[in-house]
């Protein structure tokens, strides 16, 4: 029977992959701080996916799997593509809803009891 031996990633590796999820985390944290309007969701969704990329490639080995396994992790990276881009098209449709400060300067009304009974 052929021995499979599998690959051996150095600790330093790890060091280096560990320093840049939290350098992504840190970046998350001060991105979200900012208003950038429309490209707030961009950023953020670049940085999760890149983050996402270091855990599959390296924590999960998929760097030194077989081709099947890479097949499947190609595959899931098209899955969220199309996952993405129907959200995303879904909500660039739907009709902006007023703040909450547009609804507190409509009046409001001077009576607690519901319509139709009397206090």
């Amino acid at each position: 029977m052929a021995e499979h031996s599998e690959h051996i990633v150095s600790p330093k590796i790890y060091g280096i992959v560990l320093s840049a999820l939290l350098l992504g985390t840190y970046i998350t944290v001060q991105a979200a701080k900012v208003d950038l309007g429309p490209w707030n969701i961009v950023l953020a969704l670049t940085i999760a996916v890149t983050k996402m990329t270091l855990v599959i490639l390296f924590f999960m080995q998929g760097k030194y799997s077989s081709r099947r396994t890479k097949l499947i992790f190609a595959s899931v990276f098209f899955w969220l593509a199309i996952m993405l881009v129907l959200t995303l098209a879904d909500y660039t449709t739907r009709h902006p809803e007023p703040s909450r400060s547009q609804l507190q300067q409509t009046p409001a009304r001077t009576s607690s009891v519901a319509p139709g009974f009397s206090a």
